[in-house]
């Protein structure tokens, strides 16, 4: 009984905010079967950083307690960033709140993997360690990675791209809370208990932030792009800015092309409004299967976009809502 109380206190808690974590989003953006992926991502990392830290420490001349402090926080949290990176390139988390969950669940795993390895090696460890663990060091590596996804993703709205710097502040702010908490300059309790308020204070208020904002994006995205859709629907958009742009670029495009941009324009519209729509009735608990018409539209989608070619899209571009949210609602419907 006592091993397997001090298993669940090493393992469960970060599980348990991580659940919490999910049931505060109100959208459910993230599926399980998502979060399970990024949680085995975490997994891998973790036993990867591992093999390196043993390699280091094998081949050089660090003390372990000064490596512990501050090498091993910019290798874990490296390793710990790739699964992120891959998703915030890829358009694959929307909002902030979705950042924070993916982060959480990469460190969720890291943890898992970490304390297995201790449980295993120290048995007879005291219960004040698991405790320390538990709360401590498995929080700790959940909070740090949901910051560096929380910073990557304000940068990357703020900036509208995803370059590869973008990610290097959010994960020198993972590094350096991670290399405090490695030093343990208070007493571990205080430092388990500080965090166990900071990480969860600060991820409630970029909850509610985040929601926030989606409910404004919704209200104001889908005024504007309902407006253009009427413009082009009627034939009156050579009336709009967007007509008078279409004319500048007639001369540089053939014919054909500039006909499959304006489908390219109504389409992408269309399945933004849709996502939107999507949204709003998971907002009110209703959930809304992807017929097969807009799957076909997907497709089409797909072939316009090798139609016009990049340099037509690049051209369209300025028409088009693309930032990370907008680009994200096509992820979305196109999963479903």
């Amino acid at each position: 009984m006592t091993v397997i109380f001090q298993t669940a206190v090493a393992i469960l808690p970060v599980f348990l905010f991580l659940g919490v974590l999910t049931l505060l989003d109100t959208y459910k953006l993230i599926k399980f079967r998502t979060i399970l992926v990024i949680i085995a991502s975490g997994c891998v990392a973790a036993i990867l950083a591992w093999l390196l830290n043993i390699f280091f420490l094998n081949n050089t001349h660090i003390h372990p307690i000064i490596y512990a402090s501050y090498a091993a926080p910019f290798i874990e949290e490296l390793l710990k960033a790739i699964c992120p990176i891959f998703l915030l390139k890829k358009k694959r988390v929307g909002f902030m709140v979705d950042a924070a969950i993916a982060g959480f669940a990469v460190g969720a795993g890291f943890a898992f993997i970490e304390n297995l390895y201790y449980l295993k090696f120290s048995p007879d460890a005291n219960l004040f360690l698991w405790i320390i663990r538990g709360f401590g060091t498995a929080v700790m590596h959940g909070g740090t990675t949901s910051i560096f996804c929380i910073v990557s993703k304000y940068l990357a709205e703020s900036r509208k791209h995803e370059r590869i710097y973008l990610f290097l502040p959010g994960w020198l702010c993972a590094v350096i809370m991670h290399a405090i908490f490695n030093r343990f300059f208070l007493p571990p309790l205080i430092m388990t208990l500080g965090q166990l308020v900071f990480f969860p204070t600060l991820i409630i208020l970029i909850f509610g932030q985040s929601e926030k904002k989606l409910r404004g994006w919704l209200d104001v995205g889908m005024d504007s792009d309902i407006n253009l859709l009427e413009y082009i629907k009627s034939g009156t958009i050579k009336e709009t800015k967007i007509g008078i742009y279409l004319q500048t670029i007639r001369e540089k495009f053939p014919p054909e092309i500039v006909f499959d941009m304006l489908c390219y324009i109504r389409i992408n519209i269309e399945l933004a409004l849709r996502a939107k729509g999507i949204l709003i009735a998971r907002e009110s608990g209703l959930e809304i299967v992807v017929d097969q018409e807009t799957r076909d539209k997907i497709a089409e989608l797909k072939f316009l976009e090798k139609s016009i070619g990049k340099t037509g899209q690049f051209a369209i571009a300025p028409m088009l809502h693309t930032s990370t949210q907008d680009l994200w609602q096509l992820f979305l419907i196109e999963k479903r």
